[in-house]
């Protein structure tokens, strides 16, 4: 793995000539390289004055001076400065050396207070810095301009602030808790083997900027691991325990069946390395959870968790004042289905559309939208209350949503309440939502419609101080539904991570590495023509990369195990400049994913259940772990 260094002003006459090799590594002739030699010549006083980076080989190699592989410069003063130059060996190019120093410099840009990078790229290289992230390319030089520059410019920013507050700006380990978490609430409406939970737990590898550890209840590709790893600059080292409650919703107490593993990662006994007082971030608090972080249970904690109980904050809130553009839809709890029946029947023959709930549910389930053609077409009040999952009922009133189909409905709120008490407000995101189910979120740049951004998070950070009040530390939301009348309805809060939050991280990340600005969208669904043997999927996702990085986009699988169901499917994560951007970086997604499974299934190919757990972490007795390692390289 290559190392980085500040350069040495002695080195400058050898850097000169790496430079000069670099450049006519694509081809130009002796005349163009001699008239370009004096503006790429780097005398002893550039190398501090310009900050010159220099990649080498890792110590373990014994790499000295002479085995400099690339460098970069960071040219200006704050807040505009120039990445002036980034240059690798030729036997090196393609191995990661240019995207590990580029995204040095965009680090170090940010620390010392750079708010804009220009880059006068070779037009050879245009690809890549399109990749890296950066913007603002030109059409290129003509045909006839040789070497001609195309321009580009980044945006350099630090890990956000609620970024850093959010695990104290450690390294974390990321328990995939969903389905324990889920099954603590005993819903009707919630899958009693928790099949989607445990897909979902794969979002664990996203629940903070940087893990030190990824803990999952099924066996996970190793080309998945390596891919994030990659994309998201994750250090070597990231111990990954996976397969270890494959049909148990009880992940934490499965590690806890481990003591080995369950005092690595809990930090007690002689832990060294990056789990040394590396927070535990679950996706929710439950009892199990807190004896494995030896912290209190204090189930109260999660009573607004109920959709009730958080509707009656809501009312406590908004009847204090200072919330106009807040309205609240009436919501009347059903002690029998023959009283749901009655009031369902009540509504309809007002003319009314009716939102029947459960306490609680993920995702949309336990949730059902009414109309009265429904009613009439399903024979009845009656016959639509008897199709749903037991339990008590919610009968709320239904929001009509904007005119203008292009209008966001569905609006979430994020934020956290850290140890002390503090709320750290995250954002407002777009959530896609379908006949009552949740299928992704958006966040970025102004994708919250300027006319709610201001109530919406005034309101979520009201919500954030009464959570705190009644004792709550850990992650929310606050999910909304636009009325069309310029007014947010609130419906309910997520005492948890959720995906908008996944986003959330993502875009935090991405802003540190490739500059600011990123929408990400992640999507919790896209389907597969084919169920894929697991080196056929790692193909495509390296596939999906490459395609998406050619347009200046982002692609990341975030729920590799749904290509291994009989119906397959992935998760996916996609992040661009730009919102079109995106929505291209999306559909490119969905065709390929599609397309490459057909095809696959046209071959005749094996169709294997993809991770054997056999091989995995915790598949045994005792521990071991699928540690990345080499991260940082290409």
């Amino acid at each position: 793995m290559a190392e980085l260094r500040a350069a040495r002003p002695g080195e400058a006459e050898a850097l000169t000539d790496l430079v000069m090799r670099s450049k006519a590594h694509w081809g130009y002739g002796a005349g163009f390289l001699a008239a370009c030699a004096p503006e790429l010549r780097i005398e002893a006083g550039d190398v501090e004055r310009r900050r010159i980076v220099v990649a080498g080989p890792g110590a373990r190699s014994g790499g000295g001076p002479a085995a400099v592989l690339g460098l970069a410069s960071l040219d200006g003063e704050p807040p505009l400065g120039r990445l002036g130059l980034l240059f690798v060996e030729p036997a090196a190019i393609g191995g990661g050396v240019g995207r590990l120093l580029y995204r040095d410099v965009v680090r170090r840009a940010a620390e010392l207070g750079f708010r804009r990078l220009l880059i006068d790229a070779d037009p050879h290289a245009r690809g890549f810095y399109r990749a890296m992230g950066a913007v603002g390319e030109g059409p290129g030089p003509g045909p006839d301009a040789l070497g001609a520059l195309v321009p580009f410019e980044v945006a350099p920013a630090p890990l956000a602030d609620w970024a850093r507050a959010w695990t104290g700006g450690a390294a974390a380990v990321h328990v995939g808790n969903v389905a324990e978490y889920n099954a603590q609430f005993a819903d009707a409406s919630l899958d009693r083997g928790q099949t989607a939970a445990h897909h979902y737990a794969c979002l664990a590898a996203f629940y903070s900027p940087r893990p030190a550890a990824l803990v999952l209840p099924r066996p996970v590709p190793q080309g998945w691991i390596s891919l994030l790893g990659r994309q998201l600059d994750w250090p070597a080292g990231v111990e990954v325990y996976d397969g270890l409650a494959e049909r148990d919703p009880d992940l934490s107490d499965a590690v806890r069946a481990r003591p080995a593993l369950a005092a690595r990662l809990a930090g007690t006994g002689s832990v060294t390395g990056a789990l040394a007082g590396a927070p535990l971030v679950p996706w929710g608090l439950t009892a199990p959870f807190a004896r494995l972080a030896r912290r209190p249970w204090r189930p109260e904690e999660l009573r607004y968790e109920s959709k009730s109980a958080a509707h009656g904050l809501f009312g406590r809130i908004l009847a204090e004042g200072g919330h106009p553009a807040i309205t609240l839809p009436a919501q009347w709890r059903a002690p029998t289905r023959r009283a749901a029946v009655r009031l369902l029947a009540s509504r309809t023959g007002a003319g009314e559309s009716t939102v029947l709930k459960s306490e609680h549910g993920v995702g949309g389930s336990g949730t059902t939208v009414v109309t009265p053609e429904r009613i009439r077409a399903a024979g009845g009040a009656r016959a639509v209350v008897r199709a749903l999952p037991r339990g008590p009922l919610l009968v709320e009133e239904y929001v009509r949503g904007p005119a203008d189909p292009d209008e966001p409905r569905d609006l979430t709120y994020d934020g956290f309440v850290d140890a002390r008490g503090r709320v750290h407000e995250v954002g407002g995101a777009v959530m896609d939502v379908a006949d009552g189910g949740y299928r992704g979120a958006t966040v970025g740049p102004g994708v919250v419609p300027g006319w709610a951004q201001e109530p919406l998070l005034a309101f979520g950070g009201a919500v954030g101080r009464e959570l705190s009040a009644a004792g709550y530390r850990g992650w929310f939301d606050v999910d909304f539904v636009a009325d069309g009348a310029g007014r947010l309805a609130p419906t309910e809060t997520n005492l948890r991570l959720t995906g908008p939050s996944v986003a959330f991280v993502v875009a935090a990340r991405l802003d540190e590495l490739r500059g600011a600005g990123h929408f990400v969208r992640i999507v919790d669904r896209v389907e597969l023509g084919a169920r894929l043997p697991e080196a056929a999927f790692d193909d495509l996702c390296e596939r999906l990369v490459r395609r998406c990085a050619g347009t200046g986009a982002v692609f990341l699988p975030a729920i590799p195990t749904g290509a291994f169901e009989p119906a397959p499917w992935m998760g996916a994560l996609v992040a661009a400049a730009g919102r079109e951007l995106l929505d291209a970086a999306e559909r490119l997604v969905r065709a390929e994913a599609l397309s490459v499974g057909a095809m696959f299934e046209q071959a005749g190919g094996a169709q294997p259940a993809g991770p054997e757990a056999a091989s995995r972490a915790g598949a045994g007795s005792g521990f071991t772990s699928k540690a990345l390692s080499g991260g940082r390289e290409a």
